[in-house]
């Protein structure tokens, strides 16, 4: 039988060993300052089979390149919020991306296609995802640190063990009914710190299109981290 790759992130203000396999495949044992290294591989090892399955699972990627998005130009599309909306290289007119149903983008921009998009993406994250956080929190009844939105190849969002929540900047891409399900998973880890048939209750009473949003993220989750 194979032995289980895994690190420890140990922090004081845990008070129980969870594992997470994260989106690369990778296991990642998260287990207050006093838990021995013993007692955690003994956990690991009693959670085996779980981990296997996880680690095997279709929305976890294998060890495949970035995916390399498109080119930066007329013609080309970019999604916006489950959409996708032409490109239009302009001249004149403008110094910065302006979003007309189509994304207008100055040429002076376009030799720095990494940056351009990502820049007006986090801004638009920002303005449309984290009010959605507050929403959410406040019809759950929970209370968090900060809401923020952060560039995380390997996860959509993440609850810290201060409460925060973290989302991914790349999910602005994607539809509402998306983006609400990784907002209700996060804040549902505020009453259920792991993923048992209470929480995944909690996030669908929260989230009915839960499902839907599940099969969303496993069908097209590549293409939010495409460049465009």
């Amino acid at each position: 039988m194979m032995d289980i790759a895994y690190s420890v992130k140990r922090s004081s203000k845990r008070t129980k060993v969870t594992i997470t396999i994260e989106r690369d495949r990778k296991v990642v044992v998260h287990a207050p300052n006093h838990a021995s290294d013993e007692a955690i591989a003994r956990i690991v090892e009693a959670k085996r089979q779980w981990i296997y399955e996880k680690t095997r699972h279709s929305q976890k990627y294998t060890g495949r390149p970035h995916a390399p998005g498109k080119e930066l130009v007329s013609g080309e599309s970019a999604l916006y919020l489950g959409r996708s909306y032409r490109i239009e290289v302009v001249e004149k007119g403008t110094e910065s991306i302006h979003f007309e149903q189509r994304f207008l983008i100055p040429a002076s921009r376009v030799p720095h296609k990494k940056g351009v998009m990502r820049e007006w993406y986090i801004e638009r994250a920002k303005d449309r995802i984290l009010p959605r956080v507050v929403k959410q929190a406040r019809e759950l009844g929970v209370s968090f640190g900060q809401a923020r939105i952060v560039d995380n190849r390997y996860r959509w969002g993440s609850c810290t063990v201060r409460d925060n929540i973290n989302l991914n900047w790349r999910l602005i891409k994607a539809p509402i009914f998306v983006i609400d399900y990784v907002i209700a998973h996060e804040l549902a880890h505020l009453l259920e710190p792991n993923h048992t048939p209470r929480f995944w209750n909690i996030v669908k009473t929260q989230v009915p299109t839960m499902d839907r949003a599940r099969d969303w993220l496993r069908e097209h989750g590549r293409l939010l981290e495409e460049e465009v």
